[in-house]
């Protein structure tokens, strides 16, 4: 089995290595990330920089898909390089998956098209412009496709598949190894529960509409 987590210039780090941590533990997988050239990748703060240990092209069959989500989506929603490859991974995957506007790269490639997807709260609602059905849920599977919501859910995402993949025991084992266990000193990790002025202070400064 081989997974291959997508990142590019400007991914958002825990998108790619919070699933990292949790899908590397799957038994007999082999983990590679992958961008359009081989080498060091540089997350959206340009500090930390990931290795792609493959080019895009070198990669033609892998199980698993992973497209890590961030400010450098933006660049890429046009780009026919990665969205071919998406497309041609994609007839041959087991599962195609995202983290946060990860899942805007899978629907611009026409993958989402008529499928329930989830996203970064501030950008759910793009997911229509491409046919797809926006849900408001940390986690959500469509047949082969599991989005996960903003950067941290990258991680309830990994450890969703991994029970479908390993076994509920193994994932249990895994999320129990990596001591994920959420006790965070804020309630205000949802549009829905965070002080009305915070949320309007992110929207205020968001990226999207995209071009």
């Amino acid at each position: 089995m081989q997974i291959a987590l997508v990142i590019y210039d400007r991914f958002t780090a825990l998108d790619a290595v919070g699933p990292y941590e949790i899908l590397a533990r799957t038994p007999d997988a082999e983990t590679v990330f992958v961008a359009k050239e081989a080498g060091p990748v540089r997350s959206d703060n340009g500090v930390l920089a990931l290795t792609a240990d493959r080019a895009l092209a070198e990669v033609e069959r892998p199980d698993i898909v992973v497209v890590a989500g961030g400010p450098g989506q933006s660049a890429l929603m046009e780009d026919e390089q990665l969205l071919d490859w998406l497309r041609a991974v994609d007839a041959t995957s087991t599962w195609t998956t995202s983290v946060c506007t990860g899942s805007l790269l899978l629907a611009a490639a026409g993958l989402l098209r008529g499928r329930r997807a989830t996203s970064h709260w501030l950008a759910l609602d793009q997911l229509k412009r491409f046919g797809a059905e926006p849900m408001g849920e940390r986690v959500v599977l469509d047949g082969k496709y599991v989005t996960a919501a903003g950067v941290s859910s990258g991680i309830d995402m990994a450890l969703t598949l991994l029970g479908r993949i390993a076994g509920d025991d193994h994932a249990q084992a895994v999320q129990l190894a990596t001591e994920y266990d959420p006790q965070p000193p804020y309630d205000a990790g949802s549009p829905r529960k965070a002080p009305a002025h915070i949320v309007d202070a992110l929207r205020a400064r968001s990226r999207f509409i995209l071009t």
